[in-house]
């Protein structure tokens, strides 16, 4: 299966989470990681299953990476009915209020625009006791393990 891993970061950590999950799973897949200041609109229909990792800044918003893809969507309101994604969190439960506010975010735009979420969006919090690896392998795995058969299809 074709698989984008695309990050929206502040410091690297959305970054380096994309690049330990395109080594644990090339082995099966044809994985590419882009950076989300980098993605095109066009970009969403080349038939990979996307997975989304974003951090989170200020009151809750997108890294500013993600800042003119979004407007992009905004503007052109696609037609994503045919765009299968998964989104992954990072953020730091002290903010409580804004908790991974920023994946949500960028979730809630994509379903807006017609795309299906698969499974539930996970999340890390930078202030637990664990590297962000250790919840997004697995999480990832099942994920891609119980994919509906028309998103692998895709």
């Amino acid at each position: 299966m074709k698989i984008n891993i695309t990050y929206a970061t502040i410091l690297g950590t959305s970054q380096m989470l994309a690049e330990d999950l395109e080594e644990a799973l090339s082995g099966a897949h044809e994985v590419s990681v882009t950076d989300i200041m980098h993605l095109a609109i066009d970009d969403l229909y080349d038939g990979s299953f996307f997975v989304f990792i974003s951090s989170t800044t200020g009151r809750g918003e997108l890294p500013d990476s993600a800042t003119d893809f979004v407007a992009d969507l905004n503007d052109a309101k696609p037609d994503l009915s045919a765009l299968n994604f998964a989104i992954f969190g990072l953020g730091d439960m002290g903010y409580a209020e804004t908790f991974n506010m920023g994946s949500q975010r960028l979730a809630d735009l994509l379903t807006g625009l017609g795309a299906s979420q698969v499974g539930a969006r996970g999340l890390h919090d930078a202030s637990a006791d664990n590297e962000p690896e250790d919840i997004a392998i697995p999480w990832v795995n099942d994920i891609l393990a119980n994919l509906p058969a028309q998103a692998a299809a895709s």
